[in-house]
């Protein structure tokens, strides 16, 4: 088979791309239709961990290796119902500061590339981008492609591995979506379409207004106008929707779509410049009585009550710079007040290495830098890096302190996935202090005094039941499943396009 390819653009970053991927992939999914995502590149500190090999239940039965995608193709994947792969995203950046990335191709990193002018980058890698898709289509009805940015950045336009270059070569059926809350949507559309070259124009299929609030009718003439100078329709205006469930691939969440109700716990997350993974934060959202905060500033955290809230530091993709960004802002002299009046503080992958004493990195990889030391461990960063599912169960030493806030974990099996390049151990002959390891391989320890928790391990909180025995017996049963979001964004796909579009776009443009 050869897939058919529809296309998904936005005149910014922002615009709605991934969540409208997202929906076309289940709406083409649910007409019975082998579907697959793909984008060809992606810029995200928030990846997931494709295993290389999966039992007959679908769940990997050990260990094992693996590469990264971006956490949008892997929901794309998902909704599709098809298999996250690393083709989905054959090139992945990770950001570790304002003009440097990791690059991933094809799921593992790659130094050479990494060390690569922008530029000479791209002819490097689109065989490997036009090989993993060709490889896509032979193996689906439909492929729905993310573009990234805009199509019309036209300082890049001769460089494009990842918008009109991949449309040109898929043919697809491109949609050009606009924010129409930030104003400007006409605009920005007309002036995308614009800067196109003839034969990209002719491969937008329809524009779509996303995110609108008030009443449609009062768009018009402008559709009719935008479609006169262009010739392309306006095939759908999507209004604003803040509690879609779909997990944030990048950006923190907008404190708006909070779970409503009388707040019982604050759980506040350090949103320093360098977080990742921060999608694993999503169930938390929809918990009654939890209020999820980003926190910026030690003002913030002094207002927490040690007894009721949580600091949560999540993972980083530069650890040291983040540490220091903490130390800039005074919010390590935060963090530690609230551990030391017995509040709860949990370091998930970076924020674990932060609690410890110390980083220490011989192959200069990210820095080496002194911790928070709220925990005895030393972090060294290696060479290689640890990508992994992994399944594992807590030990009986995170109950040793009965009023522990992570005390009825004890005992129970988990699973999620590890990215680090760190290998933490317990500092040797610390009198001091005592650490307890509380997750095998060395992938979780926790303080004497029951409050202060690190671990490796990314995905705890969309685990049912690791909800239920933290926030009460119905938590897990109130988080919506990713099969009820996705059929959700579907739904609203459908119900807000103009009827036949979405089939339409699997027919040749007459």
């Amino acid at each position: 088979m050869t897939a058919v390819c529809v296309m998904v653009l936005g005149t910014t970053s922002g615009a709605g791309k991934s969540w409208l991927t997202t929906a076309l992939c289940r709406y083409y999914a649910r007409q019975g239709l082998k579907v697959a995502p793909f984008k060809a590149q992606n810029m995200s500190n928030n990846a997931r961990v494709v295993a290389a090999a999966r039992g007959a239940d679908g769940m990997d039965a050990a260990p094992s290796a693996g590469g990264e995608i971006g956490s949008a193709q892997y929901f794309q994947a998902l909704a599709a119902r098809a298999l996250p792969d690393v083709r989905m995203n054959p090139v992945l950046l990770k950001p570790e500061a304002d003009t440097r990335s990791q690059v991933v191709l094809l799921g593992q990193v790659s130094p050479e590339l990494s060390a690569m002018p922008w530029r000479t980058r791209s002819e490097h890698v689109w065989p490997t981008i036009a090989a993993a898709l060709d490889a896509l289509r032979a193996d689906n009805d439909v492929v729905v492609i993310e573009g990234a940015g805009s199509p019309a950045e036209i300082n890049l336009y001769d460089s494009d591995i990842v918008n009109m270059r991949v449309a040109a070569h898929a043919q697809a059926a491109c949609l050009l979506v606009s924010d129409i809350d930030r104003g400007g949507s006409f605009a920005h559309l007309y002036g995308t379409w614009a800067w196109l070259a003839p034969e990209h124009r002719a491969l937008i299929r329809g524009f779509v207004l996303n995110k609108f609030r008030g009443d449609a009718a009062l768009l018009a003439p402008a559709p009719e106008m935008l479609q006169e100078r262009t010739g392309v329709p306006t095939v759908a205006t999507l209004p604003m929707w803040w509690q879609h469930g779909l997990p944030e691939e990048d950006g923190v969440f907008d404190e708006r779509s909070s779970a409503s109700g009388a707040v019982q716990r604050t759980v506040a997350v350090l949103a320093y410049p360098r977080i990742s993974n921060l999608d694993e934060f999503q169930a938390l959202k929809n918990i009654e009585g939890l209020h999820l905060q980003w926190v910026r500033s030690p003002t913030q955290l002094a207002a927490l009550q040690p007894g009721r809230d949580w600091i949560i530091l999540p993972g980083s993709k530069n650890t040291s710079a983040d540490l220091a960004w903490l130390r800039s802002q005074g919010l390590d002299s935060a963090i530690s007040a609230h551990a030391h009046a017995g509040g709860a503080v949990l370091g998930i992958c970076g924020g674990l290495q932060m609690l410890g004493e110390a980083l220490i990195d011989p192959h200069g990889i990210d820095g080496n830098a002194p911790g928070l030391g709220l925990l005895p461990l030393t972090t060294v960063f290696e060479a290689a890096k640890t990508v992994r599912h992994n399944r594992l169960q807590f030990e009986a030493a995170i109950a040793t302190r009965p009023d522990s806030p992570w005390a009825a974990l004890a005992g129970l099996a988990v699973q999620g996935y590890e990215i680090h390049h760190g290998q933490t151990r317990a500092q040797a002959g610390r009198a001091d202090q005592v650490v307890h390891p509380v997750l095998p391989q060395g992938l979780g320890w926790q303080n004497a005094q029951g409050n202060v928790l690190g671990v490796y391990l990314h995905g705890l909180f969309e685990d049912a039941a690791v909800l239920e025995r933290l926030f009460g017996a119905s938590a897990g049963q109130r988080v919506r499943t990713l099969d009820v979001v996705f059929d959700g964004l579907a739904d609203f796909a459908q119900t807000h396009f103009a009827p036949g579009v979405l089939d339409g776009l699997l027919q040749p443009h007459p």
